[in-house]
């Protein structure tokens, strides 16, 4: 590989040159223009302030006004208590119980689980009051 001098190889030139006795008066037209702008303070009027605020107080009245809208749509519950879902079962005619075993998840089927300890009289009772014996000795 080649030998390599920075003092020796030609240089570029850079492109950009500053004017001539730029820097002698650089620090004075600074502070020149810095007097200039301090003098020329933007004034916002009153006016114009009022369309802002009022349009800010606007807003968070709106704001203000939808809280309670989104907390009750956020708080209505996918949950059915158990008298509507009673009256849905009961006015569907072509519901039967095997499409409600379907459905039943092994929660539910733990909580279904739960043995009732009936006496016979009481099944006798039941039974004898019941005018539909035929329907539930067949299922």
């Amino acid at each position: 590989m080649k030998e390599f001098k920075l003092e020796n190889q030609p240089k570029m030139n850079p492109g950009f040159k500053t004017p001539e006795h730029y820097f002698d008066n650089f620090s004075a037209k600074v502070l020149q223009k810095i007097n200039e702008e301090e003098k020329e303070v933007k004034v916002i009027p009153f006016y114009k302030r009022k369309k802002v605020l009022t349009m800010l107080a606007a807003a968070m009245i709106v704001f203000a006004l939808m809280i309670p809208i989104v907390n009750n749509y956020n708080a209505t519950s996918n949950e059915l208590d158990e008298a509507t879902l009673e009256t849905y079962l009961s006015y569907q005619s072509n519901l039967n119980q095997y499409d409600l075993i379907q459905n039943l998840d092994t929660k539910d089927i733990q909580k279904i689980n739960n043995n009732v300890a009936l006496e016979n009289e009481t099944i006798e009772d039941i039974l004898s009051s019941s005018p539909n014996i035929e329907h539930l000795i067949s299922e």
